[in-house]
């Protein structure tokens, strides 16, 4: 049986590493920092990379290989390296790749951290970014220039759950000869493949729904192989590489993550229907929703919906503060993809350092709050956003 052929879960399950002599059923940890030589040739082929094999695990790794080449088959990516987190990964694919004097076009809805590096740090190096509105997807090429190397997005974005229509991306980075890179974490590759629709590179952070479970940091980057070389390499002497204990916990969650994703994703629409007909509720946004507004895109480009819901409440900051000291059940964190339900309120927290006007930029209201929803049966989640609510 070929295994090109299996299904999704199959592969996610089935795809592992080769048995030692012990013949274990599940892969064991290569809890080692280096890897031995037979002998001085074979030393230096390994260095060379006339033979492909461990060296070192700063390089590669058996557990990170086997974490990677999963991901790689759920995304249809050529190869990919791991990194120790997911801003890990995706500093360290846009340094990498840029030189001084390159330009970036990005959403300007995107992650706080990463857009820090694109106004912050990348400027130091004399990399220029350009923001477009991700509801305003006729002017993106509007902000091309000469110098433009990348074209960046997330889909669905953080935190207020816009879509963006990949397609489209990829004809404008084909007919730019651009380079496409998506964060993919929010749909996990169960839910988009984003390299079907053109993108060149997909990033995730893997502490979120590919470990699913609020435990170990992790990150990835995979695509074709002509980039993930350069991105290699850049990492093989920089050192954000994923530890082995993580890549094997992560590998195991791979495992589960179809059934996760999909019961997720059952639940946060029961949740967005029932806040989307909640009087104290002002409009919600959840992909799968027919009122979100790039509903029809949404169906397009992905199996599901997600496990984000974003709302707006009446009453602005403070009724957000108000909201969160109000919840019981649910977690207050910054994390989310968790088993756990976890309820944020961005414009006091995670966002709180931008401006009113930064804020609307990107779809960030007062009153917005966001709830990744978890695993709990459906109606706790609910009847406790129910009495914050009220």
């Amino acid at each position: 049986m070929s295994q090109e052929n299996f299904g999704f879960e199959t592969q996610a399950i089935r795809t592992q590493l080769e048995r030692t002599q012990y013949l274990e059923h599940s892969v064991p940890l290569y809890l080692s920092s280096s890897f031995v030589f037979e002998d001085a040739e074979d030393m230096r082929a390994s260095f060379t990379e006339e033979k492909d094999r461990n060296i070192y695990s700063r390089f590669s790794n058996p557990n990170t290989t086997e974490f990677v080449e999963k991901i790689c088959k759920m995304e249809g990516a050529e190869t990919g390296y791991a990194f120790a987190t997911g801003m890990a990964a995706v500093y360290s694919t846009f340094a990498a790749l840029l030189n001084s004097g390159d330009h970036i076009v990005s959403a300007g809805s995107v992650f706080g951290s990463t857009h820090a590096l694109f106004t912050t740090y990348f400027p130091k190096w004399n990399i220029e970014t350009s923001y477009f509105d991700i509801n305003k997807p006729e002017t993106i090429e509007s902000f091309i220039k000469p110098n433009t190397k990348i074209l960046f997005a997330e889909s669905p974005t953080n935190p207020a759950v816009d879509i963006i229509d990949l397609e489209l991306l990829g004809k404008i980075a084909k007919k730019h000869n651009l380079i496409l890179i998506i964060d993919n974490c929010f749909a996990t590759p169960y839910i988009q493949q984003p390299i079907k629709f053109g993108a060149h590179l997909v990033v995730h952070s893997a502490t979120k729904l590919i470990d699913g479970q609020g435990r170990v940091l992790g990150g990835v980057t995979v695509g074709s192989a002509a980039l993930i070389r350069e991105i290699y390499l850049f990492s093989r002497n920089t050192g954000p590489a994923l530890s082995p204990f993580n890549a094997w916990i992560l590998s195991k969650s791979l495992e589960t993550l179809a059934v996760r994703v999909e019961k997720h994703c059952e639940n946060a629409l029961k949740v967005a229907q029932f806040l989307e007909n909640h009087p104290k509720v002002k409009k919600v946004k959840y992909p799968f929703l027919k009122s979100h507004p790039q509903y029809e895109i949404a169906k397009k480009q992905m199996r599901l919906g997600g496990n984000i819901v974003a709302f707006e409440i009446e009453g602005g900051i403070e009724s957000g503060r108000q909201f969160l000291n109000k919840i019981q059940l649910c977690s207050l964190s910054a994390n989310l993809g968790d088993t756990r339900t976890i309820v944020t309120h961005p414009a006091s927290t995670t966002h709180s350092k931008l401006t009113p006007e930064e804020r609307l930029a990107v779809s960030i209201t007062d009153g917005l709050v966001r709830v990744s929803v978890g695993l709990e049966t459906v109606i706790d989640v609910i009847n406790d956003l129910n009495q914050a609510l009220n």
